[in-house]
């Protein structure tokens, strides 16, 4: 029977050890200027409605030229306003966000919808900086207004979803015909003990029936297709989600393989993926009190690179015996490798011999050049994380991935590292030596878990597996017994007044 997901350990872990913000690069000494200096993403676009509205700003010096290293965290303030006065609209603004290349990630929330619209003012020294100020013109909605836009190819080209994605492209090329009646007798005879929930999207509603015992992770995708229905009108579909640690349909291809969906895909099973629960409760959880997310995490990455540590370094749990191995490594070379292992499940004979590292930060990490990520139960879930961070990632091979993973390039985004770590010393060895090539990898890894991690990718991802499955489906999806009705949570405390949408609490 399969266990409880035991990959949580790590988002509770990040959890309990994050701290403030704190901005550890050198400033540089360029003048910026304020009317040269650029602005821009979804979070400038009344129409683009997430949990947390974000948006960028690069710093340009007086001669036109991007500022690549860090200006000072208190280069640049903004105000987030509402038009009209008299609307109270509760909103949280924290300070810009210094990433250390010369950007900063703006975010807000807001707790109301702005009807009239926002004006959001972007200052340097008292000066406005590039197009500011900029005039949302509303309504602007709220995370909870339900007010799906019914063309989704509109939809679509709002929030900048890209044509095609490479793993759902993968996923599906097994699949070209999806047999609902035959799903439904299949899956609770082969996984009916696993974690499984069942879900069926007509006219744009949730329903769900939940299988095996640990299905608590439903509360995930629950709210992650709940978020999703409030902005889009969804297909009418009907799937199965796998809630636990590893992908479950080991059929080939010639055996007939059931679509399950699952947070993790690997090499010898035919699940399709969908992000992690982990990066979608950081979608849906950024900015509500002290918890790790994507967009947080840009901020938080340490020092400079001259400035970091040249040593590779892991924390975590005895999740897999080459956790162990790396723990032996870091003990017989403590000049290029610091691992330990913060807590015993698996392996607790091994503690006595390897020892129990102290918790430490997950920004701390970062005071490191190098970062070793290892599989534990399945994929590490913390690899997106350490990707946004500005250190090099030295990534185990594994038959375990993600559902961004076929957009990474070895030797490109990451340093590969054989499966048993047998040439993980080597490869330390090769980046202190190559120290230029070390950080333009880093960089460019970085970049790109900047685009393909940013909340809107992740709404898109969602939604072209929904709409990619129910273009296969071969009979009409139905509410099934036993399913229960997912109800949208109230708003009480905004007024929606949704344009070419009926607000669905005025009809329950």
């Amino acid at each position: 029977m399969q266990r409880p997901c035991l990959a949580v350990t790590w988002a509770v872990f990040v959890r309990l050890v994050l701290l403030g913000s704190v901005c550890e690069c050198e400033p540089v000494e360029e003048e910026v200027s304020a009317r040269r200096s650029l602005v821009w993403g979804p979070g400038l676009r009344a129409e683009v409605v997430l949990p947390v509205r974000y948006f960028y700003i690069q710093a340009v010096s007086n001669t036109g030229e991007n500022i690549t290293s860090c200006p000072g965290s208190n280069t640049f303030t903004v105000t987030v306003k509402v038009i009209n006065s008299r609307e109270h609209v509760r909103r949280y603004v924290p300070t810009p966000l210094d990433r250390n290349d010369g950007t900063f990630l703006m975010r807000y929330r807001l707790y109301g919808s702005a009807i009239e619209g926002l004006n959001i003012e972007v200052f340097h020294r008292g000066q406005h900086v590039g197009q500011s100020p900029f005039i949302l013109k509303g309504p602007v909605y709220h995370e909870y207004c339900y007010c799906p836009e019914e063309e989704p190819e509109k939809w679509k080209a709002t929030v900048s979803c890209p044509a095609k994605e490479e793993q759902i492209s993968s996923d599906f090329v097994k699949f070209p015909s999806i047999d609902l009646s035959l799903l439904l007798e299949e899956v609770p005879n082969r996984f009916g003990d696993r974690g499984i929930v069942h879900y069926t999207i007509l006219n744009n509603q949730i329903y769900r029936r939940t299988m095996g015992r640990y299905t608590d992770f439903k509360m995930f995708s629950d709210e992650m297709l709940l978020s999703l229905a409030r902005k889009v009108h969804l297909p009418n579909v009907e799937f199965y989600v796998n809630v636990g640690d590893w992908p479950l349909e080991t059929r080939k291809t010639k055996d007939n393989p059931l679509p399950i969906i699952s947070w993790c895909g690997s090499d010898d099973t035919a699940d399709i993926v969908l992000p992690t629960y982990d990066i979608t409760r950081s979608t849906l959880e950024t900015l509500r009190g002290v918890t790790n997310d994507l967009l947080s995490i840009q901020g938080q990455t340490g020092p400079s690179w001259s400035n970091k540590t040249e040593q590779a370094f892991w924390r975590g749990r005895d999740s897999s015996e080459e956790r162990l191995k790396l723990v032996r490594l870091s003990k017989k070379n403590p000049n290029l490798l610091d691992a330990g292992i913060t807590a015993y499940f698996f392996f607790r004979e091994e503690e006595k011999a390897l020892g129990k590292a102290q918790l430490i930060s997950f920004f701390d990490f970062f005071k490191y050049k190098y970062q070793v990520n290892v599989d534990g139960t399945v994929a590490a879930y913390r690899f997106p994380y350490l990707m946004l961070g500005d250190s090099l990632v030295l990534k185990q091979d594994s038959k375990y991935y993600e559902h961004f993973y076929k957009s990474l390039k070895p030797w490109v985004h990451y340093i590969p590292v054989k499966r048993d770590l047998s040439d993980l010393l080597e490869k330390i060895k090769w980046v202190k030596e190559n120290d230029a090539e070390a950080q333009k990898i880093a960089r460019l890894g970085q970049m790109l878990a900047r685009e393909l991690l940013q909340p809107s990718s992740l709404y898109c991802y969602y939604y072209k597996v929904l709409q990619e499955y129910a273009s296969r489906q071969a009979n009409t999806p139905e509410i099934r017994e036993g399913m229960e009705h997912v109800v949208q949570p109230s708003d009480h405390e905004s007024t929606c007044n949704c344009k070419g949408a009926s607000n669905i609490k005025e009809e329950l």
